[in-house]
């Protein structure tokens, strides 16, 4: 075996066996000292329901690293497992609701779903000689492909009796954190008592030693990324449960995130290294981090570059251990006294948490009070201009209300929006504005904010399934419509077009799709060439404009679901935009705008994103007042050409 017991010096001071114990320990040292910065800096973190909510939201991430902790000790890697989980829930979603599969028989192929593209995976890596990051990488793709296919790009919702695994037991033990517990104690089962966990470490260690001992590691190596497989589908059926709904696009890059936590808990990604009880440590680091940064209303992009420095830190840590002669000890091996030690050890550092924890709850006193109203907003992404108007103009009519304005940004992850949303309820905010990712996958959390009396705005989509007191909102149907009448009138009623749809699995890319096709139906002249994802990003509105003029050179016409994928193709045409071929965006964005001047840019169907946003902040007030609100609110959308762009403002 690789892994070695804890070297102990003879006569070292007592320094120095702290110093020891704080290098062999590192991860649960990093935990305790978060825990009680995190209390000491917010009232709102050392409370019941946010303490539940921060095991909720290491749930998902966890049970994926434990299955990446046995690839990752046997000195491998695993990029799919985040669309490995989405098709794996989607299989189950598609199975049950759409084709009358039982449930436990839907479950069952969701399950065997994981442990095919393990296999796959374990085949091309153990008998394709494909290094690892490869051969995973492929399966990230093709699983994510086919999660799309079969969802046709749209949320699919989950069968009830499964959808219980996001509930509550007794209505305040959550059930993903029961998952996740159960889920390590098979992990940890498997690493240190079984034949399979032993011959993880061995390949690890050394795989050609492992070989000449008469270990199979092919077969070895099939059966490692098939249990990956396995907790990649159990946690996809876990999210799934919790937003209700299949998600073509959930978990995308939650395999960086159980990598992550993986190697913040000790594991070495050299192999033969790592244990289940530091990955869950490993997995509870980055879920406090998250929740305490929310709750200190730390910007979500600064959340990347803290989350960035504690894994290099623990990278670091994992170096200066080995260069002090100290390794984490493997799974299952050591003396019977080292286990003792480690429990102690434990033991000592519940003690210690509890002590300072304790002692700083007396700084707070519970939750903090203010003078000021307390209002939440949970923006599906800030990587959108459209979507930075909305904050500049709610936090332009907080300032003027005297609103304390916390803003969150989900960056197009319905389950990080679940969790914000979550951690919004239990620091007991007046009030709540939410931008769902998608309608569907926000339900839970809004019912959660309704149970807790918190009222909530929708802002731009609605929330499905749950209430909400107001929703301020264009209509997207209505603005596709416009767009397309638009594009349809300038060509004179005949052409040839294409169409730049959103991300796929989104409300307004599904809304603002549905209000082109209506459009369209009124111009049988309109001849549609081609429709295409660009995820409502310039970049590879771009690169999909540019694909499709090599393919259709004789366009005269683009309808994009957002100006950024208008900007893009704008690019990629060149001098023919806004003379032989026109192009209409969407949203009113200030680049958008300025295209219009210019006259690359035909028309924008303009939002007043703005306006929005100062809305919402307004009857988010009015609603925790008691004042009435109206439950619709609309916010008209114009068209705006060369002609009225002057007097525009957003």
């Amino acid at each position: 075996m690789a892994a070695e017991t804890l070297k102990s010096g003879t006569g070292a001071g007592g320094a120095t066996a702290v110093r020891r114990l704080l290098l062999d320990n590192g991860a649960l040292t990093a935990l305790i000292v978060l825990v009680i910065a995190m209390s000491a800096l917010s009232g709102d973190f050392l409370t019941t329901d946010n303490l539940l909510n921060v095991g909720v939201q290491a749930a998902v991430t966890a049970i994926l690293a434990f299955g990446v902790t046995f690839v990752i000790v046997s000195a491998g890697i695993d990029l799919s497992v985040g669309s490995v989980a989405a098709l794996s829930a989607t299989v189950l979603a598609w199975s049950a609701t759409q084709h009358g599969v039982p449930v436990a028989v839907a479950v069952v192929l969701a399950v065997a779903t994981g442990i095919a593209a393990g296999l796959v995976n374990g085949f091309l890596i153990a008998y394709g000689k494909l290094p690892p990051f490869i051969a995973t990488l492929a399966m990230l793709s093709v699983a994510r492909g086919l999660s799309l296919v079969i969802s046709e790009g749209s949320p699919i919702a989950f069968p009830d009796s499964v959808s219980h695994l996001g509930d509550t037991l007794g209505g305040w033990l959550p059930v993903p954190v029961i998952v996740m517990v159960v889920a390590g104690l098979i992990a940890a089962f498997v690493l240190g008592r079984t034949y399979v966990g032993r011959s993880m470490y061995a390949i690890g260690g050394n795989e050609e030693a492992a070989r000449l001992s008469g270990l199979r590691v092919r077969r070895q190596k099939l059966a490692i990324y098939a249990l990956s497989g396995v907790f990649a589908a159990a946690a996809g059926i876990v999210l799934a449960s919790r937003l209700s709904s299949a998600q073509p696009q959930a978990a995308d890059g939650y395999e960086l995130d159980a990598i992550a936590a993986v190697v913040i808990g000790g594991a070495s990604l050299a192999g033969g290294t790592g244990k289940a009880s530091g990955t869950l440590i490993g997995a509870l680091i980055l879920a406090v981090l998250r929740n305490g940064l929310n709750l200190l209303s730390v910007s979500a992009f600064w959340q990347q570059v803290v989350i960035g420095v504690v894994i290099a830190l623990a990278v670091l840590l994992d170096t200066v251990r080995r260069k002090a002669g100290a390794t984490p000890m493997a799974a299952g091996t050591g003396s019977g006294g080292g286990k003792g030690r480690q429990a102690a050890t434990y033991g000592l550092a519940a003690v210690v948490t509890v002590a300072v924890v304790g002692a700083t709850s007396f700084l707070h006193g519970g939750t903090t009070s203010g003078t000021n109203p307390k209002v939440g907003l949970a923006l599906s992404t800030l990587n959108n201009p459209f979507f930075v108007q909305i904050q500049s103009g709610a936090k332009a009519e907080a300032k003027k209300l005297g609103v304390d304005l916390t803003v969150t940004d989900a960056q197009n992850d319905a389950s990080q929006q679940a969790n914000q949303l979550q951690n919004f309820t239990s620091s007991g905010l007046d009030s709540i504005i939410v931008n769902p990712v998608d309608s569907d996958a926000a339900s839970n959390s809004v019912k959660a904010a309704d149970k807790a009396k918190i009222p909530v705005i929708a802002v731009d989509r609605g929330v499905n399934k749950a209430t909400v007191d107001a929703l301020v909102a264009s209509d997207n149907v209505a603005g596709g419509e416009l767009a397309a009448r638009t594009v349809a009138e300038k060509l004179g009623g005949t052409g040839k077009i294409v169409i730049l749809q959103g991300q796929a699995g989104t409300s307004a890319a599904r809304e603002r799709a549905e209000g082109f096709a209506k459009g369209l139906k009124a111009y049988p002249g309109i001849q549609v060439l081609a429709q295409q994802p660009a995820d409502f990003d310039r970049t590879k509105g771009l690169d999909v404009m540019s694909n499709l003029l090599q393919a259709h050179p004789d366009v005269q016409g683009v309808i994009a679901a957002n100006d950024e994928m208008a900007l893009g193709a704008i690019k990629a045409l060149g001098a023919k935009a806004g003379k032989s071929v026109q192009v209409v965006g969407f949203d009113g964005t200030p680049d958008g705008l300025t295209a219009v001047e210019n006259g690359t840019l035909y028309a924008s169907v303009a939002q007043q994103p703005s306006q929005l946003g100062r809305i919402a902040v307004d009857n988010a007030l009015k609603a925790l007042q008691g004042k009435k609100v109206e439950q619709t609110v609309k916010v008209p959308v114009k068209v705006v050409t060369k002609e009225n762009v002057a007097g525009f403002s957003g």
